[in-house]
């Protein structure tokens, strides 16, 4: 099974304008490198336009929750070896060239080549509040493909950990994260604002 990691992506349009994005970013069995976003994207367009790539791996957990949530606006930095940008405020980042192309209807698949890799910070971990938003964010990008009473579920799951873990970084997430799942889906998604909303049905 291929290692998928949650990363920064971002890319870089014709008329220069950067795309940032979350991704998870496949690590094949062969230790290459693809990023596979499905049609139609900006991220697909900008890499017909310069294929190359940075993914970065966010010291805040907003840059996350707020991609998801229409909030792209984090600064970013020059990258060392491609024509591009990084997210500034990383661990550390990776810098791709696209070496090749799998075309397909849905989802086409870039296989990156590594030019430049650097650590930026000390990585100590991530705590459950922190993976609490992770998983949350990408759970609000399938809105359209889960039912209403799977994505409750799940959040009620992981309000937990954002109700005994969550300092004001991960609380302000989660918010971004309810308000989006709150427009699909009706207020009552907003799990925190119920007082049981942080036990599990049945519970």
């Amino acid at each position: 099974m291929p290692l998928i990691l949650e990363t920064i992506v971002t890319t870089t349009a014709a008329d220069g304008t950067l795309h940032l994005v979350p991704f998870g970013l496949i690590r094949e069995d062969d230790g290459g490198t693809v990023l596979a976003p499905f049609r139609p994207s900006p991220t697909i367009e900008n890499l017909k336009a310069n294929p190359v790539f940075a993914a970065s791996s966010p010291r805040d957990i907003r840059v996350i929750a707020g991609a998801v949530t229409g909030r792209r606006d984090w600064p970013t930095l020059p990258c060392e070896r491609i024509a591009g940008s990084r997210l500034a405020d990383s661990f550390g980042h990776a810098e791709f060239a696209v070496e090749r192309v799998e075309e397909d209807e849905t989802r086409p698949r870039y296989r990156g080549r590594l030019v430049h890799e650097a650590a930026h910070s000390a990585f100590i971990g991530y705590n459950r509040a922190q993976g609490a938003v992770l998983e949350a964010a990408i759970l609000s990008t399938r809105l359209h493909m889960l039912a209403p009473e799977k994505i409750l579920s799940e959040l009620r799951y992981l309000a937990i950990a954002i109700s005994k873990t969550a300092g004001p970084r991960e609380r302000e997430a989660w918010g971004w994260i309810e308000d989006k799942v709150a427009a699909a889906l009706g207020p009552d998604a907003r799990v925190l604002a119920n007082p049981d909303a942080a036990r599990p049905s049945g519970a």
